[in-house]
């Protein structure tokens, strides 16, 4: 399965970077994204790199909270297109099956489970990597937005009755942060990341949940995001997207993101009546026509953003598919 994320993710990301007096673009492009890039918050990007952008901000800004400060100023419509019908549930736990039912379409490494214990329910969020990663701030990330969603649902005087964390406490001067986020007690170097609530919360009635809307909601996604639309052709054309700017969109890491062999994917393509060159050729051929009609970008960034590493590859590869030099397709 492919690991990957929508950029809403990252939502809050450059302005709380901004706000602890860095800028973000060295580190961004450290792991292959762009500030231009999260700009669309449905555009999918890989998971690991977002994760280890966030670990290595915290780092580099000293800034042990990070990921807990994008999630302050989150909402429940970063979800993106699923918000509508999680909103409008009639109880939390319904609101809760439904992003459940929506989690890969909105990060494929993080998985919610329900755990009763007596008159208790313990909401588990926990990273599901092929490959072990840090997660600290992607753990207060996604920990800080779950609780978002549940007093979206139960109201802003509602609070749990303790959230978890496996991470270490933090400095002193910053778990006021935790206490106004969560507003219950904080337990650190925890068995697992949850929050823990009292069961009948779960069953509360939504004030706010209207019947018609999430039915209209549930049409749409539907509608738009059945799982059947997708090939196998479209998964590596976007991976191709994804990986080209860092030089890594080459058939073996694509087969290695979508967890199969090289074989497997030769043949699946051929299947489709395409091959990974191909796709390849037409992703650049698209991507060089768009970038070279923007006057702000440099010949020297599109061949980069191409997976060029010169300036010369890229124009001989211009000048044998288009007839002509980039320059000259330029002007």
């Amino acid at each position: 399965m492919t690991e990957l994320v929508r950029v809403a993710a990252l939502s809050g990301y450059i302005e709380t970077m901004k706000g602890l007096g860095l800028d973000p673009r060295p580190l961004l492009k450290e792991q292959g994204l762009s500030a231009d890039l999260l700009v669309n918050p449905e555009q999918l990007i890989p998971a690991r790199a977002a994760i280890r952008l966030l670990e290595r901000s915290a780092a580099e800004s000293g800034c042990i909270t990070l990921g807990l400060r994008m999630a302050e100023g989150r909402a429940l419509a970063n979800l993106g297109a699923s918000s509508l019908l999680i909103a409008h549930q009639p109880t939390l736990r319904h609101a809760l099956t439904a992003l459940q039912e929506f989690r890969a379409r909105i990060n494929s490494t993080l998985v919610l489970q329900l755990e009763d214990i007596g008159e208790d329910t313990v909401l588990h969020e926990d990273f599901t990597l092929r490959r072990p990663e840090p997660v600290r701030q992607s753990s207060d990330l996604a920990l800080g937005v779950l609780m978002r969603l549940c007093t979206e649902v139960l109201g802003s005087d509602w609070s749990p009755r303790l959230v978890c964390f496996t991470h270490e406490a933090p400095p002193a001067a910053e778990l006021g942060r935790f206490a106004r986020m969560f507003g219950c007690p904080v337990q650190f170097d925890s068995e697992f990341n949850g929050i823990v609530l009292r069961k009948a919360d779960l069953d509360r009635p939504n004030q706010r949940a209207d019947g018609q809307l999430a039915r209209h909601a549930r049409q749409l996604l539907d509608a738009v995001m059945s799982p059947t639309d997708r090939t196998v052709t479209q998964d590596v054309d976007q991976l191709i997207r994804l990986l080209m700017p860092t030089g890594r969109a080459s058939i073996q890491n694509c087969a290695a993101s979508m967890g199969m062999t090289v074989r497997t994917l030769q043949r699946l393509l051929d299947a489709d009546g395409t091959s990974f060159s191909t796709l390849l050729n037409e992703a650049r051929m698209q991507l060089a026509t768009q970038y070279l009609a923007n006057p702000r970008m440099r010949i020297t960034d599109i061949a980069g953003m191409l997976g060029y590493s010169s300036i010369g590859a890229f124009s001989r590869w211009h000048t044998q598919v288009f007839g002509k030099p980039a320059r000259a397709s330029r002007r």
